[in-house]
């Protein structure tokens, strides 16, 4: 295996397996054997288990928060609203049945391990700051469109919609029912309506 393809296969299970364990039930061992490669390997990589689950949150969790709605949001050039609503219909679906028992992981990264290490803390939030900055500029710029009410404060509808994606994800996972995850995703699509002129 290639030295790039390594890190990124054990990137990869480490996602995997934090995704369906939480982080600090992650087995290095289940890790290792998903991955294929040895445990010299994976020091040779990251330098403990805080640093791999860092590189996750890092390469893996942000890299499916860019695919899904950073970039399409950054990109977008007509009526955020839309393009908001759009990003919401593509994330649900692609969830599976899995996705829905095992909720967001970045949601359950920061409910684990933000009280605990401060790292892991910085990291989620990071991420969390960045995705309400995407939504907040593209309803400025609605705004600026006349695509989306003057009245609307673009920084709290961002954390609101955030708030509102991240509850939706929890009560489907919590009840393990794509069902109520739908039914959650009509009332958002149905906010995200009254933003508009």
């Amino acid at each position: 295996m290639q030295p790039d393809t390594t890190r990124q296969v054990l990137l990869n299970a480490a996602f995997h397996e934090i995704h369906r364990k939480g982080f600090q039930s992650a087995s290095l061992t289940a890790i290792l054997d998903n991955a294929g490669v040895t445990k010299g390997a994976l020091y040779h990589y990251f330098g403990s288990k805080r640093e791999l689950g860092y590189a996750v949150l890092k390469e893996v969790i942000s890299d499916h928060l860019r695919t899904l709605w950073l970039e399409p949001l950054a990109e977008a050039t007509g009526d955020p609203v839309t393009q908001l609503k759009d990003c919401l219909i593509k994330a649900g679906e692609q969830l599976n049945e899995r996705d829905i028992r095992l909720g967001c992981p970045l949601n359950n990264l920061a409910q684990e391990m933000s009280p605990i290490d401060q790292g892991f803390r910085e990291r989620t939030d990071a991420l969390y700051k960045l995705w309400l900055q995407t939504i907040s500029s593209a309803l400025q710029n609605g705004q600026q469109l006349g695509k989306v009410r003057k009245e609307v404060d673009p920084e709290e509808t961002a954390l609101f919609i955030v708030a509102m994606l991240e509850g939706c994800m929890s009560m489907a996972k919590n009840a393990q029912d794509k069902a109520v995850l739908l039914q959650c995703g009509k009332g958002v699509l149905n906010y995200l309506d009254s933003l508009g002129t």
